[in-house]
């Protein structure tokens, strides 16, 4: 329809250029036409009057308005209006056709009947005239696209079985492999599924601006559902990558469905057939990407491969995307803390007593009796803590955490304020502070050096400490947050710390620091004032607990009621699990999706956890069928300590990396690093054509997205391009059908309108 009007196809007005083929400039034409326009205007105003009614004058402008757009238009015709294009040359160009045969494509949604493969859709749009029209006016090369791109020699060779598609990699592979060639255009027939190595569905910026370079347009066709009606996939799990033995974690998984809106489901975490955790969530609104966060005991220390699932539900169009897997590393390394205590107090005690019952976490603690005295109990050996706190950075750096009780400021020599804080920064370890009457604010650690490892901005003023009751509840971020979750579910957690027994006193932490987490806050004379409060500084973390009464939660509960132990331990080891060791491996994922390849990087630290950019660092890959490898890890040029390897696992299956370090004959240490491989796996998710893909990558690289019913346009509109060899035409536009009908429309409505206002 457009063609008929218009005389040319839609591209030749949007990649042309509008021209003016007649001898005179154009700057003559406006001048003529303005010149004119202003004539007839007045021309018709003399005719007119002064004295005439508002009405006749609006009528007079409305047959002028009509008359000028008229002589406009012829006088632009006489100029002789043209639009140039850039058109490939004919058999001298080649047209890349790109059929992706991954296994989505094999999805029976597509066709008149909507029950057709996808697969099948294609090939036959293509052999229904597309491809012969190509052919006829360019050289043509069919490709295949998966995992990576391949020319193959006729459609029948394409079948949709590959586990994968990497659109990303498979165009930058067709742009480097075709660099030699005129290609006109490249034409992707797909459902746009891209299960990219890095996670985010996307071609990248990069591999556009390859294309663009090249001038190398990219028109897409997408086939498939562009949304099912009743389906729930699981898009993202978000779990730690290790645990401690015997703990409760979190993991936040993401997901979306259509059809079941305000449906129950099941939640489910299993380790094998081992169900670690469920929970029973509402399905929130159709296409809604909701959030639910599930706790579950991983049990003892290993490698788990854990299975997140939900549903799946009655009905569902495709229950393949209902799960997904994650590694977690769970260890029984034991972790050391150092409680340094001002004063004899019930706190103490009762933290302590808490903690005993943890078997990974061990608390070294030395407690102030008089001024020069100190008692010292959980340590490792006698000579342990018997000179005080340690002046070594190796010695402190051993502990995993510390925590601070009533103790004020100037308890600390220089040296030691600086080596705390060295202990956050650059060893990466938990500090907690305690309320106290030698705490915080009253102990001057707000006009300190070390105020900035403080998640709060201290008061200015003293007593800050109050024996007064407070009562305590969660705020939204500690309803979620695995330190404070005393209840599985959120809404019976937030309630169970509601009715926890009030604190015997409490302490003015002053105002939260920007970035801080306040998860727990006080109601205490008539204020709300923070409780427990988070902040990561440097490498690691610290915290503020403002009270020193929270053993009447022990105290004052029925006997055996876990709250009170359980908030301590759960503090303790948030407070302790990320302290690195020296040795920390890394990579930017543990699962590889049917693609082996992994970035294996490992920071390496001495003792003193300085970069130790000398050391000589292995890793030993340990997988199946017996696999055994070792890798030199070599350093990398701009971050010193850091170390970097490549390596590809060619079968699925999981896999160990264990890194060791040495600096001449001194072990630095060891680390580990769990991964796997999965196949098949990735085009069970995102099943609906993803159309928003397709006409991005389109209109980036000047190609155009089309439906499966308009290709046959396709041969003649994809030759106005001006990548390979390329020509400019001109194209004529005064003998447009649109034109003489513009004209028509002129002359008839402004006689129509003369005739019935009476107006000469």
């Amino acid at each position: 329809m457009f063609e008929f009007f218009f005389k040319y196809p839609m591209p030749v007005f949007s990649k042309g250029k509008f021209v003016l083929l007649g001898a005179w400039p154009g700057w003559v034409l406006l001048l003529l036409i303005v010149a004119c326009v202003a004539g007839l205007a007045v021309l018709i105003w003399s005719r007119l009057g002064q004295a005439a009614p508002a009405i006749s004058r609006w009528r007079a402008g409305a047959v002028w308005l009509l008359q000028s757009l008229l002589i406009a238009t012829v006088l632009v015709l006489l100029w002789q209006p043209a639009i140039t294009v850039a058109e490939l040359a004919s058999q001298q160009n080649v047209i890349a056709v790109v059929l992706d045969d991954s296994r989505s494509m094999a999805i029976a949604d597509s066709g008149s009947d909507g029950k057709q493969p996808r697969e099948a859709v294609a090939q036959k749009a293509l052999e229904d005239g597309v491809l012969a029209g190509l052919q006829k006016k360019f050289q043509t090369r069919l490709y295949r696209l998966d995992s990576r791109v391949a020319q193959t020699a006729t459609l029948k060779e394409i079948q949709p079985a590959a586990p994968a598609t990497h659109l990303n990699d498979g165009l930058r592979q067709l742009a480097a492999d075709t660099s030699d060639l005129p290609v006109g255009a490249i034409v992707l027939l797909s459902d746009g599924s891209e299960n990219s190595m890095d996670g985010s569905g996307d071609v990248a910026l990069e591999t556009i601006n390859i294309l663009r370079n090249r001038r190398l347009p990219v028109h897409t066709v997408g086939f498939g559902k562009e949304q099912l009606a009743r389906d729930v996939e699981l898009s993202d799990v978000r779990v730690a990558a290790r645990a401690m033995a015997d703990s409760r974690i979190p993991a936040t998984v993401t997901f979306h469905q259509r059809g079941y809106a305000g449906t129950k489901a099941l939640l489910v975490v299993r380790d094998g057939a081992k169900t670690l955790g469920s929970r029973e969530i509402t399905l929130a609104t159709d296409g809604t990407t909701q959030l639910e966060t599930v706790f579950f005991a991983p049990g003892a220390a290993g490698v788990k491969s854990l299975h997140f699932s939900l549903g799946p539900l009655a009905g569902e169009e495709n229950t393949a995307n209902n799960a997904i897997s994650r590694l977690l590393g769970v260890t029984d390394d034991k972790r050391r803390i150092l409680y340094v205590e001002g004063e004899p107090r019930w706190e103490y005690k009762f933290i302590r007593r808490a903690e005993d019952d943890d078997k990974l976490v061990q608390v070294a603690s030395m407690l102030r009796t008089t001024e020069n005295k100190i008692y010292r109990q959980g340590i490792s050996s006698p000579h342990e803590l018997e000179n005080g706190f340690p002046v070594r950075p190796e010695d402190l750096f051993s502990y995993s955490a510390i925590i601070l009780g009533s103790v004020e400021v100037g308890y600390f020599t220089p040296l030691e304020q600086e080596l705390l804080r060295e202990f956050v920064d650059r060893r990466g370890g938990g500090l907690l502070f305690l309320g106290g009457r030698f705490a915080l604010g009253e102990g001057g650690w707000g006009g300190s050096t070390l105020a900035e490892l403080l998640p709060t901005f201290l008061p200015n003023s003293r007593n800050t400490f109050h024996r007064d009751p407070a009562t305590v509840e969660l705020t939204a971020a500690g309803s979620d947050s695995p330190i404070t979750r005393l209840m599985d579910d959120p809404a019976k957690n937030v309630d169970r710390w509601k009715k926890l027994a009030y604190l015997m006193d409490y302490q003015d932490a002053g105002t939260p620091k920007p970035g801080a987490t306040v998860l727990a806050q006080m109601n205490a004379g008539g204020r709300k004032l923070p409780l427990l409060v988070t902040q990561d500084y440097g490498r690691g973390r610290t915290a503020v607990m403002a009270t020193s009464g929270s053993w009447r939660w022990q105290m004052s509960q029925p006997l055996g009621d876990p709250a009170h132990d359980l908030f301590w331990q759960q503090l303790l080891r948030w407070l302790v699990l990320e302290s690195p060791a020296q040795v920390v491996v890394t990579a930017p994922t543990q699962t590889l999706m049917d693609d082996g390849h992994i970035q294996l990087s490992a920071s390496v630290r001495d003792k003193e956890y300085l970069p130790a950019p000398d050391a000589k660092v292995t890793a030993h890959l340990i997988g199946p069928d017996g696999l055994s490898v070792m890798l030199d890890m070599a350093p990398a040029a701009d971050s010193p300590g850091t170390f970097n390897a490549s390596w590809t696992a060619e079968k699925p299956g999981s896999y160990l990396a264990e890194v060791t370090a040495q600096r001449k004959s001194d072990n630095l240490g060891a680390g580990t690093f769990p991964f796997e491989r999965i196949d098949g796996v990735a085009e069970n998710f995102h099943p609906t054509q993803n159309r928003e893909l397709l006409q991005k990558l389109a209109s980036e690289t000047g190609g155009r997205y089309w439906r499966p019913d308009e290709l046959g346009r396709l041969p003649n509109e994809i030759s106005y391009s001006d990548a390979g060899i390329s020509v400019r035409d001109i194209k004529e536009l005064w003998n447009m059908p649109v034109v003489f009908l513009w004209l028509l429309l002129l002359m008839a409505a402004e006689w129509l309108l003369r005739r019935k206002w009476g107006v000469v």
